[in-house]
């Protein structure tokens, strides 16, 4: 196999293509981010990149809070349109047809039809160039609860979760192994 090298470029996939909630119930907004991750476990922290032009931007900077959605597949089109329009000049969650929760700790709302949703509290904001990021910590998970086995462990496999990479959206598929699959001793049957 050979490879090519290109210049250095944003090209890293897949990625979650995220439903950014961000606002008050009474006057919210919700974009679409495609650059967001875990940055550490303890404590669980993230980070979202939003470019300062962006209407959210403003509602981030000012309130320190946002909510990061996860959209199944079934909302390919809902997570594309809200990273195409703006907030400030169309209501994407009425349009969109999204219902909106209160969150459990910070004052954003949640979106009901995503099956995980991160409240986070930003901590800290850099400015990078096109985008600046949103340093933030984690202080509340919402998780449908038809995801959960029977021991109340996170099971997402049948939510069809959405994933992007370069410019294309698709939805996650078979299982291929549980974290740690590589190194876990057989166990003998007798």
């Amino acid at each position: 196999m050979s490879k090519i090298t290109w210049k250095g470029s944003a090209l890293l996939a897949p990625v979650p293509p995220a439903l950014v909630t961000c606002g008050t119930m009474d006057k919210s907004n919700v974009l679409t981010i495609g650059w967001t991750g875990i940055l550490c476990t303890h404590p669980p922290m993230t980070y979202i990149a939003v470019r300062p032009t962006r209407y959210s931007y403003g509602i981030i900077t000012k309130t320190r809070e946002f909510v990061i959605n996860l959209p199944t597949s079934s909302m390919a089109k809902i997570t594309d349109f809200c990273g195409m329009k703006s907030g400030a000049k169309v209501d994407k969650i009425a349009r969109c047809g999204l219902e909106l929760t209160p969150a459990s700790v910070v004052n954003v709302p949640v979106l009901t039809q995503c099956p995980v949703s991160l409240e986070c509290q930003v901590t800290e904001m850099k400015h990078l160039g096109t985008h600046s990021i949103f340093l933030a910590n984690i202080v509340a998970v919402q998780v449908e609860e038809k995801y959960l086995d029977s021991k109340g462990k996170l099971n997402l496999q049948q939510a069809g979760l959405l994933a992007y990479a370069h410019g294309e959206y698709f939805a996650l598929g078979r299982k291929c192994g549980d974290f740690g699959f590589s190194v876990k001793k057989k166990s003998k049957k007798t």
